[in-house]
C-alpha cells in the first residue's frame, strides 16, 4: 500500500500538538513507534519522562519530613510507605492521558490517520511503517520528524537484557521496592530517581565516572549538590563500570575501577541512567538525506528545518536541549512555519532554562562561571545563601544559594543558578528578566519583594552584585 499526505508527522510528544483545526484541510498523518516496552502514546515527557518523575518526586519529598521537621522542633515519624499505591497513582492518570490521546488521534478528525509502527525513511520525503497489518509506504509534501530520544546503555560486559537492569523507561513502574538499588550516573535521570527511591525508604549507590555529580552544572552549585549527596547516599566517584553479572539468588553484582583499584558493589536493582541518544537512527534519518550531529542529532536551522526541504525536526531528535518546554518551543515554530511558509518564525534559544528536582532542588539559565571564563566575557558574580533571608532562618536552611552573573557595565544578566527549596520557581523572575531585556539594577530596585518571603534571596544577589 502507497499513499500520499500532505504532512507527515513522526512522533507524538511535541509533535502531537502541531496538527490542530487550522490543518482540517490537510491530509495528514500520525506515525507513533511506542516508547519501549510500554508502548504508549504520547512521547517520553508524558510516559516515562518529566511529568511521572516530578509525581514520584513529590511522595518522596513528603516521606523525608521527618528529617527536616527534626531541625524545627517537630517530631513526626515515618510509618511506611505503600509503593504500589505511590505508583498507581501516577500511572492510574498517565496512562489514561496516553490512551485518551490516541483514541483523539484515531477518532477526532475525518483528515488525520495514526500509523501504529516503526518509520523509517527510504528517500526524500518517503517513508515505509512496519504496522501489524503489514508494511505501508507513506510520501509527504511535508514531514516533521519528533521521535525524541532513548536511554543509552554502555557497552559494559554482563550489561544485557539477560542481566534484567532498568532505565527510566521501566524502573519507575516495579512490582516492589528493592532493599538496594545502585544507580549508575550522575546526570538529572540519575540524581532525580536517587531521590525518589532513597526517600521512600531504598539504599541508594550512585556510580559516577567523573568527580562531580551533575558536572555540567556551575562549579559552585555542582560542589554543593555532590557534597550534600555525599551525606545521603553511598557516592561512588571516579569509578568506571568493568562488568556486571546476576548471581542465582538474583543479586547483582559490579565489577568498578577506581581510584584505588578494582572494587566490588552487591545490589538488588541496577538503574542505568548515564544520558540518553537521538532516535534518528531508528528511522532511518540518513536515508532520507538528513544531514546529522557527530551525536547523531538531526541538523536544523533557526526555523527547524532540516537539509531537505520540506523537512522539519524538533526535540530531542535533534535538540543539544533535552528538555520538554524547548520542544514545546521548537514545535510551535514548526506550526507556524508549516502554515505560513511565507513568513516563517525562528526559535529563540537564548536564554533555556532547566532544573533538576533532586533533593536539593537546582535551578540554571544563562552562562555558568566556567563557561563565562572559557568565552573570555567579562563578568562579575554575587552568591547569597538562603539562610541570609528572614525565610532562609524560617527554614533553618544553612546550604541553599543564589549565584548571579551579570556584566559589569551594563547590568545585563548573564546567567543565574540556585541550589535550595523551590529554586525552580525562583529562577523564573531571572528568565524573564533576561529575556526582556531587564537588568540587573532595574530588577533589584525597580519593584518591590515581598517580605519575609524566599525572592529576597534573589533581590539581595542582585544588590550585591559589584556592578561599574
Amino acid at each position: 500500500m502507497e499513499r500520499h499526505l500532505d504532512l507527515v508527522v513522526i512522533g507524538s510528544g511535541s509533535g502531537n500538538s502541531i496538527v490542530d483545526e487550522r490543518f482540517a484541510d490537510w491530509e495528514v498523518a500520525f506515525v507513533e513507534k511506542g516508547i519501549g516496552p510500554l508502548d504508549s502514546y504520547g512521547g517520553t515527557c508524558l510516559n516515562v519522562g518529566c511529568i511521572p518523575t516530578k509525581m514520584f518526586v513529590h511522595p518522596a519529598d513528603i516521606a523525608r519530613a521527618p528529617e527536616h521537621g527534626a531541625p524545627l522542633g517537630v517530631d513526626l515519624a515515618l510509618r511506611g510507605v505503600d509503593w504500589p499505591a505511590v505508583r498507581d497513582r501516577v500511572f492510574g492518570r498517565i496512562d489514561s492521558i496516553a490512551s485518551g490521546g490516541e483514541r483523539y488521534r484515531e477518532t477526532g478528525s475525518d483528515n488525520v490517520t495514526l500509523y501504529r509502527g516503526t518509520a523509517r525513511f527510504t528517500g526524500e520525503r518517503r517513508l515505509t511503517v512496519a504496522t501489524a497489518d503489514g508494511l505501508v509506504t507513506l510520501t509527504a509534501d511535508r514531514i516533521v520528524v519528533a521521535t525524541g530520544s532513548r536511554p543509552v546503555v554502555p557497552d559494559v560486559p554482563g550489561l544485557d537484557e539477560a542481566l534484567g537492569f532498568h532505565t527510566s523507561d521501566t524502573v519507575m513502574r516495579l512490582e516492589r521496592l528493592p532493599r538496594r538499588m545502585t544507580v549508575l550516573g550522575s546526570g538529572f535521570v540519575a540524581t532525580e530517581l536517587a531521590h525518589v527511591f532513597s526517600s521512600l525508604g531504598v539504599d541508594v549507590t550512585l556510580i559516577a565516572r567523573g568527580d562531580l555529580l551533575l558536572r555540567h552544572e556551575d562549579s559552585d552549585v555542582a560542589r554543593r549538590f555532590t557534597e550534600l549527596a555525599q551525606g545521603r547516599w553511598d557516592v561512588r566517584l571516579n569509578r568506571k563500570l568493568l562488568r556486571a553479572e546476576r548471581a542465582a539468588d538474583g543479586t547483582v553484582h559490579l565489577e568498578l575501577e577506581g581510584p584505588e583499584g578494582s572494587e566490588s558493589v552487591e545490589t538488588d536493582e541496577l538503574l542505568v541512567a548515564v544520558g540518553r541518544r537521538p532516535n534518528s537512527d531508528l528511522v532511518d534519518a540518513g536515508a532520507g538525506g538528513l544531514a546529522l550531529h557527530a551525536d547523531g542529532r538531526i541538523v536544523v536551522d533557526e526555523r527547524q528545518a532540516t537539509s531537505v526541504p520540506g523537512v522539519w525536526a524538533l526535540g530531542d531528535v535533534s535538540s543539544r536541549w533535552q528538555l520538554k518546554h524547548v520542544a514545546n518551543h521548537e514545535a510551535r515554530t514548526v506550526q507556524h512555519n508549516l502554515l505560513h511558509p511565507d513568513a516563517p518564525r525562528a526559535s529563540d534559544h537564548r536564554y533555556v532554562p532547566h532544573a533538576v528536582f533532586s533533593e536539593p532542588r537546582i535551578a540554571s539559565v544563562g552562562l555558568t562561571e566556567r563557561e563565562a571564563q572559557a568565552t573570555g566575557r567579562a563578568y562579575v558574580t554575587a552568591t547569597r545563601e538562603y539562610g541570609g533571608t528572614a525565610y532562609g532562618w524560617a527554614m533553618e536552611d544553612t546550604t541553599s544559594f543564589t549565584k548571579i552573573l551579570a556584566d559589569p557595565a551594563t547590568g545585563e544578566l548573564l546567567g543565574a543558578h540556585i541550589i535550595g527549596p523551590e529554586a525552580p520557581t525562583l529562577i523564573q523572575p531571572l528568565v524573564q528578566a533576561m529575556s526582556f531585556g531587564l537588568d540587573a539594577r532595574a530588577m533589584a530596585t525597580g519593584q518591590y519583594w515581598i517580605h519575609p518571603a524566599m525572592p529576597e534571596v534573589v533581590e539581595n544577589t542582585l544588590l550585591d552584585l559589584p556592578l561599574d
